[in-house]
């Protein structure tokens, strides 16, 4: 997506993609910034072990607790910490890398956009998953925040640890408060949110028990996941009634939120879109 929209955008970049030992982050972090790359984006497991490595984080980077995009990042003449893509070649000296968080927001985004979940506030939230990105969701979703929010991980400690932030976060009042609770809920809910990697591979079992929780208890379904399109999960609860999507959207708000990050400018959101579809599921 983010080639076709830096044409479109008249920038002589090109996006590459690298795959790097998360032994190696920190190297190929210094790497791209010694080579004056504009910036990077990073996915799992890097998001996590870039908190530490890069020189400055952001307020979302700080919030979220992941790095998913990095902007590098230069001093001007005057001293000022600038973006590379703002400054001539010739003027850049001492140089820095700067994380950033766009998937947090991309994930609330994508819930209203493609999902049609309006409002957020006051939801009851089934959040399986306590990995990087279940870790994200919760905190997001915390701090709109959803009225009541169920944690599930097939380990329940890293669920258990979640909660814990969340809660820390309330009395300190960085979060409005929120209920959240380790386990499936008693009821129905207005959203389960898949952020686990079940549904990755053919074959792969639900990642919600529906003994403990029926799919015909929730009203709407959001997997993450993208690729295959139609997870186990989202199958299962069309044909139980529920209004799905997948995390198509939250890939694309993430990046053209980076996108902006790098540039400067407004993202072609449309025709970035357009290009993952193609690109994704061979769509014209």
């Amino acid at each position: 997506m983010h080639n076709p929209a830096l044409a479109a955008l008249g920038l002589d970049w090109r996006y590459l993609a690298c795959d790097v030992h998360p032994d190696r982050l920190r190297e190929a972090i210094a790497g791209a910034q010694a080579m004056k790359f504009i910036g990077l984006n990073l996915t799992v497991p890097h998001k996590l072990l870039a908190v530490d490595i890069v020189d400055e984080l952001d307020e979302s980077a700080k919030t979220w607790g992941a790095v998913n995009t990095v902007r590098f990042e230069a001093k001007d003449k005057s001293g000022a910490w600038q973006p590379l893509a703002k400054l001539n070649p010739d003027d850049i000296g001492e140089l820095r890398s700067h994380g950033f968080n766009t998937d947090a927001d991309a994930i609330t985004r994508s819930l209203r956009m493609d999902l049609g979940v309006q409002p957020l506030v006051d939801a009851r939230v089934l959040l399986l998953g306590a990995g990087g990105a279940g870790r994200a969701a919760a905190l997001k979703l915390a701090s709109e925040p959803v009225a009541e929010l169920f944690l599930v991980n097939r380990t329940q400690s890293k669920a258990d640890e979640i909660a814990a932030q969340i809660t820390k976060a309330q009395v300190e009042g960085r979060f409005p408060f929120t209920k959240v609770t380790v386990g499936y809920p008693a009821g129905t809910v207005d959203l389960i949110l898949n952020a686990t990697s079940l549904g990755l591979r053919p074959g792969d079992a639900l990642p919600l028990d529906e003994k403990h929780f029926p799919l015909t208890k929730a009203t709407y379904v959001y997997d993450m996941i993208y690729r295959p399109a139609e997870t186990p999960l989202l199958r299962a609860a069309k044909a139980a009634g529920c209004k799905v999507a997948n995390g198509l959207g939250m890939l694309l708000y993430q990046g053209t939120k980076a996108l902006e990050i790098w540039t400067g400018q407004p993202a072609p959101v449309e025709l970035m879109r357009a290009a993952l579809l193609k690109n994704v599921y061979a769509r014209a």
